[in-house]
């Protein structure tokens, strides 16, 4: 197998452990760096550049379809492989959306993952039976891929999307400025604007939307 550094994020360490022994036991794969948030993945990207980043869907500060978005505008070489508990069919549209090229989940088995790096490591896609039935049914229907619009929360910008996230994990305003390195009263304007977009009124409406949008856990 050809050397391959490989980045795994997710925020349970018992998990990371289990992954990077795997990967370390294929000859030429090398886990370069670990990182336990979205943030810390994307930052550890951009400094490391891995061929592959293995990302949990579910992270705390930038989850994972926020973080492969990052991932990808600032290292477009690296190939984001997202590794999930979960099973439904809009978080893997979000995935593809996103611009992931493999996705699995937790359940599948350990040679699944394996398959699944090599591919990507070659720059090729990598999904289950099922998610490349779904695919195909997709480009069926629509006659192409369906458009990035389609998404409700693409209403938002990047940053306004880090920003509901912060909110709906329970920062404040000045907890998310510090996060995000700007001033208290950007973030206000950001969750002025938000609310304006997406019709809310309270925080609880946008802890509501980030749930049923899959930006945070419930």
């Amino acid at each position: 197998m050809k050397e391959v550094k490989i980045l795994v994020a997710d925020d349970h360490e018992i998990v990371r452990r289990g992954v990077r022994t795997l990967i370390e036991l294929q000859p030429g794969w090398e886990v370069c760096a670990e990182a336990s948030s979205g943030r810390d993945a994307v930052e550890k990207t951009k400094r490391l550049k891995p061929d592959v980043v293995i990302l949990d869907l579910s992270m705390p500060d930038l989850n994972g379809i926020e973080a492969t978005r990052q991932i990808l505008a600032a290292v477009p070489r690296t190939e984001v492989l997202v590794l999930t508990v979960h099973e439904s069919e809009q978080a893997e549209r979000d995935v593809l959306a996103a611009g992931a090229r493999g996705y699995l989940r937790k359940s599948d088995d350990a040679s699944d993952l394996v398959a699944a790096v090599d591919s990507l490591s070659r720059h090729r896609p990598f999904f289950t039976t099922r998610i490349t039935r779904m695919v195909v049914e997709n480009y069926r229907r629509s006659e192409g891929p369906l458009p990035a619009a389609f998404w409700e929360k693409d209403v938002l910008s990047p940053r306004e999307r880090e920003v509901v996230q912060l909110l709906a994990e329970g920062n404040s305003n000045k907890e998310a400025a510090t996060t995000l390195g700007v001033s208290k009263k950007t973030i206000e304007c950001h969750r002025a604007n938000i609310m304006r977009k997406l019709n809310l009124h309270t925080i609880s409406d946008l802890v509501h939307y980030a749930i049923r949008n899959r930006m945070v856990e419930p």
